[in-house]
């Protein structure tokens, strides 16, 4: 199985009003790095799993529209708690509806908040080859 990967961060604001979140229940900033793997199990005809290039930029447009935002706001997100791992598969699914998974087996979203604590969600496509 090959893999390549790409990254970006975004700043966001959230609020996470429930008492499992203790200080996170109320309005607060944070800053992700997100990471993607994108993973084939061979090489493509220009023997790469993945055009960097693209992915970056699809990534990168992804994000753009959380960047900078009061999750609590933002109406994808209407009724939901914005945790890690929301968002981790928010960004996901996103992903996975473009034409970058042609021929991919899976990809995975990381979220770091850390460099100690980070989520993932992981997306596994039927692909040929």
């Amino acid at each position: 199985m090959y893999s390549v990967g790409v990254s970006d961060h975004i700043m966001i604001a959230h609020s996470l009003p429930r008492p499992t979140f203790g200080p996170a229940q109320g309005l607060h900033g944070a800053t992700y790095v997100v990471e993607v793997n994108f993973q084939r199990r061979e090489l493509d005809e220009d023997n790469v799993v993945i055009d960097i290039g693209k992915a970056t930029g699809e990534l990168s447009t992804t994000l753009e529209g959380l960047r900078y935002r009061n999750l609590d706001e933002h109406p994808d997100f209407a009724g939901q708690l914005t945790t890690t791992e929301a968002l981790a598969r928010y960004i996901a699914d996103r992903l996975a509806g473009t034409d970058l998974v042609d021929g991919l087996t899976s990809l995975e979203v990381t979220l770091r908040e850390t460099p100690n604590a980070w989520a993932s969600y992981r997306v596994d496509f039927e692909a040929a080859g």
